[in-house]
């Protein structure tokens, strides 16, 4: 594409043998829309997104679902991730997946060059490992001594590795990020990291002792390359002839990785730094980080079938100030689709159309011209200046509050005109308020065409244009013959907030099984639910030794209200299936406190709920396995088990 501007866009890579998350596709969506925007002006676009494949995470993953062979399943991963990006409609130029050889020939290439600088040498590091994060961290990154993202403790390692002399780069970053003050973005995240650069970078380690999965080493085959230096050169493997990138976009919590580490990389291997790195903000549930390791994990393909690809797109971008957390809500969702995008948007570009197929067999003549015209006029072409800015600065929240107003203006517009009555009237004064309608139809077609994608090039059809670009917006569709309108977006339903939503299911471990001094068929149990301990009365006598049971991983609704039982409080309740009298404990693979949820399900635990809330869930014991509906309930790791494989009502 000589002559075009380059524009090149990155998300992070994200890992394998994760389940792409409504998270996943806010980075995704995002970087969509900023890509389709610069398509719109001209630009030759390249959008990078793809998967982390050499995490020794993955070689667990497998494991676990017996897979011996670790690319075998990366395939069969990267298939689903591919199939979630379809549905979504995101347009990226490129996928690359770290496993790839064109990867591995840049990172090799890639460590010659640092290597030969003189920036890497053999040391022994004694440190903190995150196994979540697969990153040494120190003490002052933990909360109550665990990882702030994985909730887990590190592990203390001791093992010989090859470092990088990050120390070296301190200064020059520094003075980059002082120069160039949109290199970061947010301004808070600017200021989180040079505050972090200033209280003394220390040099890294590069390298772990030789694992079944990863990059060797090209000057020792004992040691592969450290995921996180093997993974962020990606932006340079998967891209050839794009780099520099323009931005790189990516949730907060992966800064220090590539507003550190990555520049004071790139500097070291004599290559330009990106333009901009943008970390926007966590979407949360009820104020919490969604988290796959904390179970409120909400499927995109799910929302995208119950509500229509585009209407998420539009929430997404609509509804969250972008770099910024933002709680994610299905009837906000509901809401703003009913509201802003069918009420506003969908009903005037249908009324419009639909009324010109009626009144004037589909042909748009001289738009009016009036006095009230040229003022709107003005009106609009003021906020597509300001719309522009919006899209620049990844302002989306305020470019669609811009389009919403263009909408009111034609809504306006067109009631009060009243073309129904001026077509009697007054017919080519009627062509005129029409064929200026339509032209407001064309604006606002183009302005959303980064978020809604699908909705855009359905409205190019009805308007019977080719695909529209930036350039068309100061252009008058007029003398044309338009096609046949159709509804696009209709109301959605609110899908209300499931039952199970308001359950706090959660694994916890039996430390200590007691007899019930005044009941003769009741135990007391010490349990650990990971961040407490609690007290618990059940009926299992005649059913489990207290042997049995002590050691046990259960399942106990944690947010039931205390109830005393013979005089003892028990601080909620575990979970058994039961049937023709025998009983089957609900038990589970996962360390204390892993949240326990159903696929979809948006999870907001209530503070207390009543053992009556709790019944009207219905769940059921089946072949193994436990349903709520035809959801199979599981933890993060593993799908719940029942002991003893009794069938029948859980209780």
């Amino acid at each position: 594409m000589a002559g075009k501007m380059k524009f090149y866009i990155t998300t992070p890579i994200y890992y394998v043998n994760d389940v792409a998350s409504v998270g996943h596709a806010y980075t995704t969506i995002a970087a969509d829309v900023i890509a389709r925007f610069h398509r719109l002006l001209g630009h030759d676009v390249f959008y990078l997104t793809g998967l982390d494949e050499n995490s020794q995470k993955t070689v667990q993953a497998a494991k676990k679902l017996g897979v011996k062979d670790a690319k075998k399943y990366t395939d069969r991963m990267a298939k689903k991730w591919k199939h979630v990006w379809e549905v979504l409609n995101i347009s990226n130029d490129g996928f690359i997946r770290t496993t790839e050889e064109r990867h591995r020939r840049v990172v090799r290439d890639f460590f010659m060059k640092v290597y030969r600088k003189g920036d890497i040498y053999k040391g022994k590091y004694e440190g903190l490992y995150c196994e979540g994060c697969e990153a040494f961290v120190t003490e002052s990154d933990l909360v109550d001594g665990k990882c702030p993202l994985h909730k887990k403790t590190p592990k203390k390692i001791t093992e010989e590795n090859y470092f990088f002399r990050l120390s070296k780069y301190q200064d020059k970053l520094l003075k980059h990020i002082e120069k160039n003050p949109d290199f970061i973005q947010p301004g808070v995240r600017r200021n989180e990291v040079v505050s972090f650069v200033k209280e003394g970078l220390k040099d890294v380690s590069i390298s772990r002792p030789i694992k079944e999965w990863g990059i060797p080493l090209p000057i020792d085959k004992k040691h592969v390359i450290w995921v996180w230096f093997d993974a962020l050169l990606n932006y340079i493997s998967g891209a050839p002839g794009y780099w520099p990138a323009d931005i790189h976009l990516m949730a907060k919590d992966i800064i220090r990785f590539h507003c550190v580490i990555w520049p004071c990389m790139l500097m070291s291997a004599g290559y330009k730094l990106p333009k901009s790195i943008f970390a926007h903000g966590f979407l949360t549930i009820n104020g919490q980080k969604m988290s796959k390791s904390l179970g409120n994990v909400i499927d995109p393909l799910y929302l995208a079938e119950k509500f229509g690809v585009d209407q998420v797109r539009y929430y997404l971008m609509r509804g969250i100030t972008f770099g910024e957390d933002g709680d994610f809500s299905t009837r906000d969702l509901a809401d703003r689709v009913n509201n802003e995008l069918v009420a506003n948007l969908s009903n005037f570009c249908y009324r419009t159309l639909s009324f010109i197929n009626r009144a004037s067999e589909g042909r748009i003549g001289k738009a009016a011209n009036g006095e009230w015209e040229k003022k709107l006029s003005k009106e609009i072409e003021k906020k597509i200046i300001d719309i522009k800015r919006c899209y620049m600065n990844y302002n989306f929240r305020d470019a669609v509050k811009q389009i919403l107003e263009i909408g009111d203006i034609g809504n306006r517009y067109f009631q009060e005109k009243q073309p129904w009555v001026l077509i009697k009237k007054d017919p080519k004064s009627c062509k005129g308020v029409l064929a200026f309608s339509a032209n407001i139809v064309k604006v606002i077609t183009i302005l959303l065409k980064p978020i809604v994608p699908d909705f855009a090039g359905k409205i190019e059809k009805q308007l019977n244009t080719k695909p529209l670009g930036w350039k068309d917006l100061s252009k008058r569709l007029e003398n044309h013959r338009i096609g046949k309108a159709e509804i696009i977006f209709r109301k959605v339903d609110y899908v209300g907030e499931d039952p199970f939503a308001s359950m706090d299911l959660r694994v916890a471990k039996v430390e200590k099984v007691e007899d019930h001094p005044e009941a003769d068929k009741l135990y007391v149990l010490k349990i650990d639910l990971g961040t407490e301990k609690r007290t618990l009365v059940a009926g299992l006598k005649g059913h489990y030794s207290k042997k049995y049971i002590e050691g046990k991983r259960i399942v106990v609704v944690s947010n039931l209200k205390p109830a005393k039982l013979r005089g003892i409080e028990s601080q909620g309740m575990l979970l058994a299936a039961e049937k023709g009298g025998k009983v089957g404990l609900l038990v589970s693979d996962d360390e204390p406190g892993a949240d326990v949820i159903a696929e979809g399900i948006e999870k907001k635990p209530s503070k207390l709920i009543d053992i009556k809330d709790f019944l009207k869930l219905g769940l059921e014991a089946k072949n193994g396995k436990v349903y709520y509906k035809d959801k199979v309930l599981r933890t993060k790791r593993k799908e719940l088990r029942v002991d003893k494989k009794i069938e029948g009502k859980v209780s």
